[in-house]
């Protein structure tokens, strides 16, 4: 049985995995438009919009993405908290990333 410290570090590993294929994903021209510490945040925000969505799903458990839709949630959140600012295009490019690496997970 592994300890909870172990656990974490696990985690933090695939956390710094995910950050890494975002930032290859983006390429190297848009790397410097997010911080590790920016695609945390709005991958936090991201996840939190997915849940809410999640609970709108249809009987057959589909969601409609709209990237731009989330995108611009992210701005506004990340403006109200004072994280950013992010541009609309960064971010749509950010939002396929992760879904992107989601999907190579699942597969």
């Amino acid at each position: 049985m592994g300890s909870i410290d172990d656990e974490i570090l696990r985690g933090a590993e695939e956390d710094a995995k995910e950050v890494a294929f975002i930032q290859n994903y983006m390429g190297i021209d848009n790397r410097e438009l997010f911080t590790e510490e920016d695609i945390y945040y709005c991958l936090d925000v991201l996840l939190e919009h997915l849940d809410q969505l999640n609970e709108k799903a249809d009987a057959d458990g589909f969601i409609d993405i709209d990237t731009e839709e989330i995108a611009r949630h992210i701005q506004k959140k990340a403006k109200k908290e004072g994280m950013g600012p992010y541009e609309l295009d960064a971010l749509i490019l950010l939002i396929d990333a992760e879904l992107e690496y989601n999907e190579q997970l699942e597969d």
